[in-house]
Formats: C-alpha cells, sequence, structure tokens
C-alpha cells in the first residue's frame, strides 16, 4: 500500500465550482463578463475544468505553459501577463487574446498570425495610476489603437488597466469611470464600440457588489475570490461575501516534534535563512512545533489560518514551518490550514506537495 505524501494540497472541487458559478452570476447580472484566472493554481487541468464548469467566460493565465494545455475546454484563453517577443510564436498558437502595452510587440504579433493564418485580439492597457503595465500617456494610447485598427491580422478588442497587482492601487469609482471614459474616447477614435472594457481583477469585485461599476465595464479578471477568497473577508474586512467558501483549498502539514521552548531565540541575533532580521516577542516558554513544510513549498508568507484554534503560526525557514500550540502534539499529527492566494501560487507548483482533487 502506497503512503499518504505530506504536505498535502487538497481542493473541493464542488466548493470551487459554486464560488465559480456565484461569481459569475452576479457579474453576468450586471453585462460582465468574467475572465477566470487559473494561475493561481497553476493552471491545472482540474481547476479550468471547475470554473468553466461554473459559467466563466473565458480561461486566463500569466503562463502560457499553462494555456497550451487548456485550449480543448472550449473557452477562449487569455494571456494576462504582457507577452515577450520571444514567445509571440506560441503566444498566437494557443491564445485568443492578451493584454499588451508596446506598439511593437502588436506589430510583432501581426505579423505572426500571418504566418499562421490567424488572428489574436489585443487589450491596449493603460495604467491608472498602479505603475506596472500599459499606456501612461491618453494620446500615446489612442495612437496605439488607431494603429492597431489599421492591422490585418490583430484585432483591437478593448483597453483594460491593472489596480492592486504592484502599487495596491484600490479600484475605485473614480478609477473605474476614467477608464470607462477612455474607452469612450477609443471607440470614438477608431469609428466603433469595443467588444471588451476590462476593468481589473478580484478587488474590482466590490463595486458591482455596490452596485457602482460603471456600465462602460464589461470584463474583469477573477482568481483569488473564486479560489480562495481570502483578501476579502481578511483583508479588506467584507462581510457580505457568505455566498463564497473560504474553504475551497486544505494544506495540510504533518507535525516532526512537539517540545516546549522559550519564544525568544538565544544569542545573538544576525539574519535568517533569507538574509532578513527578523523581530520576535518574548512570549514566555510556549509548546512550540516543527511541521515538514517551509517557505520553498509556500514562501514566507505568515498568512496560514489554522483550523484548530489552538494553534499559531509563528514563522518558518526554508524546509520547516514553527507553531505554538495550545496542547501537545504527537510526531505524525496533521495540521490542517486555510491558505491565502500567494501560498495557493507557490504550494499548488511545488514539487513536494502532493495536490489531491476531491469530489464531496
Amino acid at each position: 500500500m502506497s503512503e499518504t505524501r505530506y504536505p498535502r494540497l487538497i481542493c473541493s472541487l464542488p466548493r470551487l465550482r459554486q464560488n465559480a458559478r456565484e461569481v459569475t452570476d452576479r457579474c453576468h447580472r450586471s453585462g460582465i463578463s468574467v475572465a477566470a484566472v487559473v494561475k493561481g493554481a497553476n493552471g491545472r487541468r482540474e481547476i479550468a475544468e471547475a470554473v468553466a464548469a461554473g459559467g466563466c467566460d473565458q480561461l486566463a493565465s500569466s503562463r502560457l505553459s499553462q494555456l497550451e494545455h487548456l485550449q480543448d475546454l472550449g473557452l477562449p484563453t487569455m494571456l494576462i501577463r504582457v507577452p515577450m517577443p520571444s514567445e509571440t510564436e506560441r503566444l498566437v498558437r494557443c491564445c485568443d487574446y492578451s493584454l499588451v502595452s508596446e506598439l511593437s510587440l502588436i506589430d510583432r504579433i501581426d505579423r505572426e498570425c500571418a504566418r499562421q493564418n490567424r488572428t489574436h485580439g489585443v487589450i491596449l492597457m493603460a495604467d491608472l495610476g498602479d505603475l506596472r503595465e500599459g499606456w501612461w500617456d491618453r494620446q500615446e494610447l489612442l495612437a496605439a489603437a488607431m494603429h492597431t485598427e489599421g492591422l490585418n491580422h490583430v484585432r483591437l478588442a478593448g483597453v483594460g488597466t491593472n489596480l492592486g497587482c504592484y502599487g495596491a492601487i484600490v479600484p475605485t469609482e473614480e478609477k473605474m469611470e476614467a477608464l470607462a471614459q477612455l474607452a469612450g474616447e477609443v471607440e470614438a477614435t477608431v469609428g466603433r464600440k469595443l467588444e471588451i472594457v476590462s476593468g481589473g481583477s478580484s478587488t474590482s469585485f466590490p463595486l458591482i457588489q455596490n452596485g457602482r461599476m460603471p456600465k462602460k465595464i464589461n470584463h474583469l479578471r477573477i482568481g483569488e475570490m473564486i479560489l480562495v477568497n481570502y483578501d476579502f473577508p481578511h483583508e479588506w474586512g467584507m462581510k457580505n461575501l457568505d455566498f463564497l467558501s473560504t474553504s475551497v483549498f486544505t494544506l495540510q502539514a504533518e507535525v516532526l516534534e512537539c517540545r516546549v521552548k522559550p519564544s525568544f531565540p538565544q544569542g545573538e541575533i544576525f539574519v535568517d535563512a533569507f538574509g532578513r532580521k527578523p523581530e520576535f516577542e518574548d512570549r514566555g516558554m510556549q509548546i512550540r512545533a516543527l511541521l515538514g513544510i517551509g517557505g520553498l513549498d509556500m514562501g514566507t508568507s505568515f498568512r496560514l489560518i489554522p483550523r484548530d484554534g489552538g494553534i499559531r503560526v509563528v514563522g518558518c525557514s526554508s524546509d520547516h514551518m514553527i507553531v505554538e500550540s495550545s496542547r501537545m502534539l504527537q510526531p505524525g499529527e496533521i495540521l490542517e490550514f486555510d491558505i491565502s492566494y500567494s501560498e495557493l501560487l507557490l504550494l499548488s507548483a511545488a514539487a513536494d506537495v502532493t495536490v489531491e482533487f476531491r469530489e464531496e
């Protein structure tokens, strides 16, 4: 009999399908289509099938390697990281849409489309303050739209923006109005209506929930709130999203040792395994357990939420996580955690984490 391997990441497919259904239904009622971002779970096919069953309109990722094996699911695919010039051939072959921010790249895509006898839809990205990708100058974007409209194989599908991922800028009603106005100017420039006005990611959803999303916005790229729904209840303090599950994924980790130890390191403190000088709180003697999971598996984020209320995450090194416990734990005991999006990104791609999909 084969042994059960830990650490283990378990996905409830019914909960995932339900989250996708709840989100897309609400977006559709507001006239907004949903590109389900599957990169958070390493683009796994089971995830893509579940969100497709939940009614999402497109499949999106930042990695072509993830989209290449999802083309047969019957949904349009979208690359949400600005394409690298070196991957243009793969982009045209496996993607229906991409987010772009360079005119030279658009020309390159057009030439490759001609070679492959295909068409490709591009969404021109506007930087509205988050300072990641996109045109900053409005007139340059309008000129890019006019140039793209004149190409033979690339299709100007729309305009979009990204907020929150780098500069942590909130997608306010004012930001969405600015995007809507820009979309109107592009339409006036090219003389037709755009297919897509993409108003960002999961962080834009509260505007839909509160009935404040401008009518011109008709597309969102949503991953986090479908996959884990961690940020809104835990970071934003939103209490009106109880229709979404926060336990689609369960992380299981195995206890290696458990002893009573000081909570403050003894000796001269320098830097830890990741080159940081950590700060510690002296909580006296504590029951401390070592778990078989660490930064190599999930990064250094301490946003895990123990399912056992008597467990407190203290920190981790590359290969171990340290917790404080209200009771003595036994080696081989399994602890369970809810996870955030940042941890899911790494856990789902980690070579030594077992990923299991369940129908329960």
